[in-house]
């Protein structure tokens, strides 16, 4: 495979936020997030995180373009919507780390990059010797969305292989404008939770 993966920190996490932005305008706006956004604001959204510290960022380059990326940074550092959950259940969000959005142009899916982006950032939150907890989120759709592909299957399997479960009852939500909406929604969002070994 051609495909170079690096972990991006500092200022060059910083300097590929134009790029990461064009990607994940790409990626989202397919099933199931059907995300319509603009450039102005991904760049705005991705140099708040890009300031945080801890953040990561690992990037998937063929023939110098970027062709996937996956985020992370220490929970307290990103929204608070993906916070407030945990505190209500009395965890400490100290002691977790956020994994944000994981975009892959389709022609580089299938090829392991998914599990590399996994590594580089267990790896990355272990680093710091005091993270206990990885979590992420996923959208959730109703199965008879009119938008929703008939060939489409779910990531669940592959999240459990990576050592993650669905954390019941722990959600979110945030909002978006989709693609076939006028304006911005709520969406419901389920957690998904891998205890971080040192």
């Amino acid at each position: 495979m051609s495909v170079r993966v690096e972990r991006l920190t500092g200022s060059a996490l910083a300097a590929a936020v134009p790029e990461l932005a064009r990607l994940r305008m790409t990626v989202f706006r397919d099933w199931p997030y059907l995300y319509d956004g603009t450039l102005d604001y991904e760049q705005d959204y991705l140099a708040s995180f890009s300031s945080a510290t801890g953040a990561v960022v690992v990037a998937a380059y063929d023939a110098g373009a970027m062709v996937g990326a996956a985020t992370a940074a220490p929970l307290l550092e990103s929204a608070e919507e993906f916070a407030a959950p945990f505190r209500a259940r009395g965890d400490d969000p100290a002691q977790i780390f956020y994994f944000g959005e994981s975009v892959l142009l389709k022609a580089h899916r299938g090829k392991s990059l998914g599990h590399l982006f996994f590594d580089h950032r267990e790896a990355h939150a272990r680093s710091f010797g005091r993270f206990t907890l990885a979590a992420f989120c996923a959208v959730q759709r109703p199965a008879d969305h009119p938008l929703r592909p008939q060939d489409y299957v779910p990531l669940d399997a592959f999240w459990r292989k990576r050592g993650f479960e669905k954390a019941d009852g722990l959600t979110t939500t945030f909002s978006w404008k989709d693609v076939d909406q006028p304006e911005e929604t709520d969406k419901p969002m389920q957690f998904w939770l891998k205890a971080l070994a040192p």
